[in-house]
């Protein structure tokens, strides 16, 4: 088994070669996914963020209002911190599950969104970061997510830097050109996984 750490910023298309090594037959560990089954009604999680953060987290229907517990702890290191204490334990132990599921000789990429800055680096056998430069981000942020610039910014400007990404990498995909360009790039760091598993 080989355990891939996949990152890289916001509108760099770490999603887009997520699903590009899915396809090839990756075990995929979505983070971002995981950290949303974990609160979802009646779990352990959602009453936890319930007891910590007040019942107006909750949407009418029950569920986790993301926005208005995102308003609550953006910005605030000391609720953000609670928040995480409590979700990236089940996200950490649902994503065990999932890995010892796989075969041995499966790739199991491990898609973290921070994982530069959460120093999680070693957990992994190999660190892929989906790399594209900052006006390529912002670029894609405004006109393919409909986000205004200051905003783009923002989530941008929230992530670790570039360079602290690129210093955890030991394999560099290149997604500043089309979308073209990308997969023969995500198809021969496969391969070169594959030999490795």
């Amino acid at each position: 088994m080989v355990k891939v750490g996949l990152t890289g910023g916001i509108g760099a298309g770490k999603s887009e070669v997520s699903r590009l090594f899915a396809s090839y037959g990756a075990v995929l560990v979505d983070a971002d996914r995981i950290a949303r089954e974990v609160v979802e009604p009646g779990t352990p999680g959602l009453r936890a963020v319930v007891e910590e953060f007040g019942e107006e987290v909750l949407a009418a229907d029950g569920t986790l209002d993301r926005p208005k517990l995102g308003a609550l702890v953006f910005g605030d290191t000391e609720r953000l911190a609670a928040l995480n204490a409590i979700v990236h334990p089940l996200v950490g132990a649902r994503s065990a599950e999932l890995e010892e599921a796989a075969g041995p000789d499966a790739v199991v990429v491990h898609d973290v969104p921070l994982l530069a800055e959460n120093g999680l680096a070693p957990l992994y056998d190999r660190v892929v970061v989906v790399d594209a430069s900052d006006a390529t981000r912002l670029d894609r942020l405004v006109r393919l997510r409909g986000m205004n610039e200051g905003e783009a910014r923002a989530r941008m400007d929230a992530q670790a830097t570039r360079e602290e990404r690129l210093a955890v990498a030991d394999v560099v995909i290149d997604n500043d050109g089309p979308l073209e360009a990308l997969e023969p790039q995500v198809r021969k760091v496969w391969e070169e996984l594959t030999r490795v598993a």
